[in-house]
């Protein structure tokens, strides 16, 4: 599976206090989601608002994209939702 993450900034879901970003796998396109909660415990988010959580996801992305390249790797090519307990086993 060739998996690809976009350098583009990602969406804040006010509604669900995420940030999403994409994946291409196998050149389809993916919805990934972190949620602010993980980018607060594990990634030094300061608050859960929008600047505070895209600063925290753009001076982790690798570690998030990589988790995300594990996790897309273990269930197939489909949206993701990366909630803090997840991290836990990252680290």
């Amino acid at each position: 599976m060739k998996i690809h993450f976009p350098h583009e900034r990602p969406a804040y879901r006010a509604r669900d206090l995420v940030l999403i970003f994409p994946a291409e796998v196998d050149g389809t396109r993916i919805q990934c989601a972190i949620t602010a909660e993980a980018l607060e415990d594990h990634f030094g988010a300061r608050s859960w608002r929008e600047d505070d959580l895209v600063t925290a996801f753009d001076a982790h992305r690798h570690p998030i994209q990589q988790a995300a390249r594990n996790l897309l790797n273990e269930v197939g090519p489909k949206p993701l939702m990366m909630h803090s307990g997840y991290f836990r086993f990252c680290e």
